[in-house]
């Protein structure tokens, strides 16, 4: 599968957060300004709808069955029902930075902790007001949210190298177009020694949502662009795949090897004659295998 296959037409207003579950053998993802956890495997596809804006999610090591999930208020516990409906309790308030912010990407580190960032809901305003924020696996999960970041306009591109040594992070934002490295102490989950990862100004779409393959490459979705890029450690563009639509907004390693790449989308308001499965969910056999996400760990470390 060289070419991306529709596995699910969505029509998702915007596509984030796909998350591969091994133990059920199921995708899970978000519709961020539509409230709803998405759920496909092989037996079809159902969703579920929460009170908040909701833009990450990573399932817990704790509670079986339950996420944790980034909102516009804060991190919040999710718990899918049999009505449709996302029951949540919150886990952390946030105190934004400005009026009108919410949660965008996050994910674990390969800790346990949840890392996220938040924006301001008004992108054209390019307010840098977005902060990363860390939650949890330090013994404390009923702690307050521990800024470790500030200054960026849309936190995007999260994702951790397969030693958790390195951490990634991109502002997708049309003014920067900028992926980052950092230095990860693993012990503390602290970031340090930032440094220009890739620039993504000279290249073909804006960066988005990420995932890391086991040979420690990062794969980025070039947002406005309709492709999935995948960088070396050392920086190097390894190869870039095309996905039926302009607005591919995130991937993720699933199926039963993890060789299987899920790309989410963005279906945007307007003429759609040229790109009709925009805001679906897609799948890539792109010749890698990725890594199994963390579980969200709310009282400790193993």
């Amino acid at each position: 599968m060289s070419h991306a296959e529709l596995v699910v037409d969505a029509r998702n207003a915007t596509g984030e957060s796909p998350v591969w579950r091994g133990d059920e053998q199921a995708l899970y993802w978000v519709d961020i300004p539509a409230r709803a956890l998405h759920r496909w495997s092989a037996e079809g596809h159902t969703h579920w709808v929460g009170s908040e804006m909701l833009a990450c999610i990573a399932p817990r090591a704790d509670m079986p069955g339950e996420w944790i999930g980034g909102m516009e208020s804060g991190l919040f516990s999710l718990k899918p029902a049999a009505d449709g409906t996302l029951t949540t309790s919150r886990l952390a308030n946030v105190e934004h930075t400005a009026p009108a912010m919410r949660f965008n990407d996050g994910r674990c580190d390969r800790q346990g902790r949840f890392v996220a960032g938040t924006m301001a809901l008004d992108m054209s305003l390019a307010l840098r007001t977005g902060c990363v924020y860390s939650h949890g696996g330090d013994g404390d999960g009923e702690a307050p949210l521990r800024q470790l970041l500030d200054g960026v306009i849309v936190p995007n591109g999260l994702a951790f190298s397969p030693d958790g040594r390195t951490m990634y992070l991109s502002d997708s934002h049309p003014n920067v177009q900028t992926i980052w490295a950092f230095d990860y102490d693993t012990d503390t989950g602290t970031p340090s020694s930032r440094r220009v990862f890739v620039d993504m100004n000279p290249l073909p779409g804006r960066p988005d949502g990420a995932a890391m393959d086991a040979d420690g490459c990062y794969w980025i979705c070039g947002n406005d662009a309709g492709l999935v890029h995948r960088f070396t450690p050392e920086g190097r563009l390894d190869r870039s795949l095309e996905v039926p639509v302009k607005k591919p907004s995130m991937c993720a390693f699933g199926g039963p090897k993890l060789d299987t790449l899920f790309v989410t989308s963005i279906r945007p308001a307007g003429d759609l004659s040229d790109q009709p499965l925009a805001g679906g969910l897609f799948a890539l056999r792109p010749g890698t295998q990725g890594i199994a996400e963390p579980m969200f760990a709310k009282t400790g470390i193993d």
